[in-house]
């Protein structure tokens, strides 16, 4: 007597295919939702830094630090900026002689360094000095808000123009820089 072997359905078959597919669609958008996403920078502002159209991967779990780089929801348009985190909640920022002042401690900016010697070599300040309470009207950052600054200073809209950031408008912090199609 020959033995009949159950072939399995064309159904269960496809099933078999369908569900990994699908399980790895939902996981591959959680992480981009919640976890990872990638960012392509546009403009000038953070040079020598990331120049436009590079790619960058942020972390929309990663802690707010001072320096930290963030991608974040424009205050004055329809956009997302990328700027460096320089003031924290408290603290008081002032740049003298193209020198970082934070809460009157000063603090080297080595993403600055060929920047301001190409400035200084002309006699020139790459940033013009200021005072935060003379381009936000606040004396410290509020609360649940940073204060960021492009590294191109000379062509960076930033926080001496808008102001402060809120933390509910950063979508992360840059991770790293990618190049899959350089």
């Amino acid at each position: 007597m020959e033995e009949v072997k159950n072939k399995p359905s064309k159904m269960k078959e496809l099933m078999s295919w369908v569900w990994p597919i699908l399980i790895a669609i939902i996981v591959a958008v959680g992480v981009r939702q919640f976890l990872f996403a990638p960012v392509t920078v546009k403009g000038e502002s953070m040079e020598n830094t990331y120049h436009d159209n590079d790619r960058v991967i942020i972390s929309k779990l990663s802690k707010i630090e001072r320096f930290d780089v963030v991608v974040f929801e424009s205050p004055v348009e329809d956009d997302h900026y990328i700027k460096r985190v320089i003031g924290l909640p408290g603290d008081h920022v002032e740049v003298k002689n193209d020198e970082l002042f934070i809460n009157g401690k000063k603090y080297d900016e080595p993403y600055e360094s060929d920047h301001v010697k190409d400035y200084k070599a002309d006699g020139l300040n790459f940033t013009e000095d200021f005072k935060m309470e003379d381009v936000t009207g606040e004396k410290v950052v509020p609360e649940d808000s940073y204060f960021v600054l492009g590294d191109n200073r000379q062509n960076s809209s930033d926080g001496r123009d808008y102001g402060f950031i809120k933390k509910s408008a950063i979508s992360g912090v840059v991770a790293f820089k990618f190049f899959p199609w350089n």
